[in-house]
């Protein structure tokens, strides 16, 4: 009855595969939510504490499905807490951006992980667990070409704030992750993501944005290399879990501190002004 069981979702690599590994380090039983059933398989080699639990959280039958399987292993347990990871990084101009994938950035970043909270809710509200959703600088500072995924990191914010004083009854925290530039992935899939899109956009979309977009390539991949490494989220994220009495939101990085202590207090021209040559 002491064991303490977490659900990680997007664990298949960067933040949420971090997490999931140093948490399983720490004495958690961790529930790695993967896509694949092979990274679920690396992650269960890596630390047999790790059980791999197949969630794409914009699929609702396999939410269920993931739902019923920790319900079924925790028993009279609950849930000590639910990471909600999972997200993509959809780049373009909103100008020229297919409606179709402004709705997929929303729907994995945020729809998505309500979905997966209301599913184990039950099981959390059982062991008065924690919620930590992994938001982003980006949900409180908004820059050029990125416009999709900030909306999506706002809203996560906001959904973030009315979820901590609904469930306060409970003793439920809710917590937020804000991370500046992490070295993962997401770098290199969201550059190719944005080439994809851009590729199939109007042409037009070179003839005006074409700096912007040079300087968006250029800006992603020194963030790529020069990124903190993902263990300092997975790092504060086990400390949120831990803390008696945890803050609302955790900033994680010195460019996420310098933001959300400097950036996001400038008049909105100024700031306006320095993240466009940033």
């Amino acid at each position: 009855m002491n064991e303490k069981f977490v659900v990680v979702t997007g664990a298949s690599k960067g933040i949420g595969q971090a997490s999931a590994i140093r948490l399983a380090k720490a004495g958690y039983i961790v529930f790695a939510g993967v896509r694949k059933p092979e990274d679920g398989e690396a992650l269960r080699r890596e630390n047999a504490a790790i059980r791999p639990l197949l969630i794409d959280v914009t699929d609702e039958a396999q939410i269920a499905s993931a739902s019923a399987t920790v319900r079924n292993q925790v028993a009279g347990n609950g849930l000590y807490g639910l990471v909600n990871n999972a997200g993509i990084a959809v780049a373009a101009p909103l100008e020229f951006l297919p409606i179709e994938d402004f709705r997929k950035q929303m729907e994995v970043n945020l729809v998505g992980q309500l979905a997966v909270t209301q599913a184990f809710l039950p099981c959390l509200r059982q062991a008065r667990g924690r919620i930590i959703n992994v938001s982003s600088i980006g949900g409180r500072i908004a820059g050029p070409l990125m416009g999709a995924y900030h909306a999506s990191k706002f809203a996560l914010e906001g959904l973030s704030d009315s979820l901590r004083m609904q469930l306060a009854p409970w003793g439920i925290e809710v917590i937020v992750i804000e991370p500046g530039a992490i070295a993962t992935p997401i770098w290199e899939t969201g550059t190719q993501t944005a080439d994809a899109l851009i590729a199939r956009m109007n042409p037009q979309v070179n003839a005006l944005y074409g700096q912007q977009i040079a300087g968006g390539r250029i800006w992603a991949a020194e963030s790529a290399k020069n990124g903190a490494p993902p263990d300092q989220v997975a790092q504060t994220i086990e400390q949120a879990l831990r803390a008696t009495r945890p803050q609302t939101r955790y900033t994680v990085g010195r460019d996420a501190m310098i933001g959300g202590r400097v950036i996001a207090k400038l008049p909105d021209r100024l700031r306006d002004r320095f993240l466009s040559r940033r």
